[in-house]
Formats: structure tokens, sequence, C-alpha cells
């Protein structure tokens, strides 16, 4: 196993005599996020801001690279196209059109004008749908709410786990992580929609997961190292998963470049989303959630003791 072990079992770095730099780093960059967020906004698709959806059924196998070609020239805005159940099923969505009903209804025409004139046979429309913007509002606070109640029953969880110090610095790092992805998401205009949701919900239940794997072993070396200063604790306990750590990111990114480089324009923003997102949370698990703890001062051992040392790591045992 030697050859496919990234970092040695032995790493002695000092995490936490770097600490107030990282925190300074992340504050920073949540304060841009959110400056991002509030100047620029996001770029909202379909979901949020309404449209229309058109269920066409193909006479064989949809050409959805050449599909989305003449719909994309059609000056109608955002057009999205993706497989629906069969190859030969598609689901067209079509940014919502400045107007009332009769704008909605001749995008639909111009559409269908688009598609008789590609010479692929007679298509089947199975369905048209509008998605008005009461609909579209109820979908944003729908998002909103699932948001922050995962981050709430993260919070329950660690709490419930372990102690009231490890909740809060797990869910300081899970909205640090969740703040700059909304700010990946202003800064590079991709679009927004339900699936940037089901991104975020993921990078959350990643995050939390690398965190308890850190945590798990820092309550363990309290119970074990009883007076051992709390800096070289946490340094400690960082370096004693960091392999664990960064070798289970290195295979979910493998897997996250081969979904965006080869799955298609449909999932692309959702995979970069995540690529983002696991960078994020693998890097606030290591250097902000656990270096957090040396203010927060959980309790040691099971004597209720508070932990000693609140000083710069110096060498472990």
């Amino acid at each position: 196993m030697r050859p496919l072990r990234l970092v040695p079992r032995d790493t002695r770095i000092r995490f936490v005599a770097l600490t107030r730099l990282f925190i300074a780093v992340s504050l920073a960059a949540v304060v841009a996020s959110a400056g991002l967020f509030l100047v620029r906004g996001l770029n909202l698709g379909i979901d949020f801001l309404g449209g229309t959806m058109i269920e066409v059924q193909t006479p064989g196998p949809a050409d959805l690279g050449r599909m989305r070609g003449v719909l994309g020239g059609l000056g109608l805005g955002e057009v999205a196209l993706q497989e629906f159940g069969a190859p030969d099923d598609v689901l067209i969505r079509v940014a919502r059109q400045p107007g009332g009903e009769k704008a909605q209804m001749k995008a639909v025409e111009v559409v269908k004008q688009a598609l008789a004139g590609m010479g692929e046979g007679t298509m089947s429309y199975r369905r048209v749908e509008f998605v008005g913007p009461k609909v579209s509002g109820e979908l944003v606070e729908a998002g909103i709410i699932a948001v922050i109640s995962a981050v709430i029953a993260m919070l329950v969880y660690i709490w419930f786990r372990f102690e009231w110090q490890f909740s809060i610095g797990a869910v300081l790092a899970l909205i640090h992580d969740v703040v700059l992805t909304i700010g990946m998401f202003s800064l590079t205009a991709i679009e927004f929609n339900l699936a940037s949701i089901a991104a975020i919900l993921t990078i959350v239940g990643y995050s939390i997961n690398d965190t308890v794997v850190v945590y798990d072993r820092v309550r363990e070396n309290l119970r074990k190292y009883k007076a051992m200063p709390m800096g070289d604790l946490l340094d400690l306990s960082i370096n004693q998963t960091l392999s664990r750590t960064t070798m289970t990111s290195l295979t979910t990114l493998l897997a996250l470049f081969a979904l965006y480089f080869f799955g298609g324009e449909v999932i692309a923003g959702f995979t970069f989303a995540m690529i983002w997102g696991v960078v994020v949370g693998t890097y606030s698990s290591v250097f902000i959630a656990a270096p957090l703890l040396l203010w927060l001062q959980p309790i040691r051992g099971m004597g209720g003791e508070k932990a000693a040392g609140t000083g710069e790591a110096r060498s472990g045992p």
C-alpha cells in the first residue's frame, strides 16, 4: 500500500501554528463571496426565473448536440435540453420570455418550427408546461429552507455525537463552505438551478463527513493524552487523519473530473460545483473546523477537565 499513500503516516505538520493565517484568509474569502453575491447576484436558471418546459419524442435516438445548436440560435435566451428517461425522449426548457402568456406561446411555436425544420421526421409533443414567477419563487424558498435545514440538522447531530464545542466548529466550517460555493457561482456566472441546490447539499454532507473523521480522532486523543497542550493535540490528530482525508478527496475528485469532462453539458455545472465543494470542504475540515477547537476548548477525558493549554503547537509525543 505504500506506493498508494499520498501522505506519509508519521507527518508532523504544524497546522495550528498557521491557524490565524488560515482564519484570516477564510474570513476574507467569505466577505468577498458575500460581496459578490450582493453586487452581482446569481445567474438563476429556468427553475428559479420561470419559463417553458416542452417534452418531445423524436423518431429515433435524439441528437442533443444538433438540437442545442438549432434551438440556441433562436434568440429565446437560455434553452436547456436533456434526455428524459429514454434516448428518444427530450425535455426542452426555454427561459421565460418578456411579456405575458402570448409571448410564451409564441416561443413554443418558434421551437416547434425549428425542430420541424431539422428534417428528422415527425416529432410528437407529449406536454408543454409553463413555470410562472409564483412557482419559481416557491422553488427559491424551498431551496433556501433545504440548505438551512441541512446545516441545523448537522449542528444537532454533532452536538449529540460529540459536545457543543465540536458542533459549533463544524457548523462554522459548513457555513464557510456554503458561502464560498455561492461566491463561486456568482463569480463564474454558472447557471444556478435546482441541481445547484443539490450540489450544495451534497457538499454539506461531504464536508461534515471529513470533519467528523478529524473530530473522532481529536476526541480519542483528548481521552488518551490528558496532559498534552491543546495545540499539540490538534496537530497530532490532524496529521493522523491527513492520509485518509487526502486519499478520499483525491478519489472523489477523479470521479468528478471524469463526469465534468465526459458527462456532457447537462451536468457540467453540477459537477463543477462538486469539484469546488470537495476542495473547499477538505480545506475547511483541516484548517478551519479542527483549529477552531483551540478557542472553543472541548472537555478533556471523562473527568470534566478543560483541555490544557491554548498555545501554538509544539512537537507531538
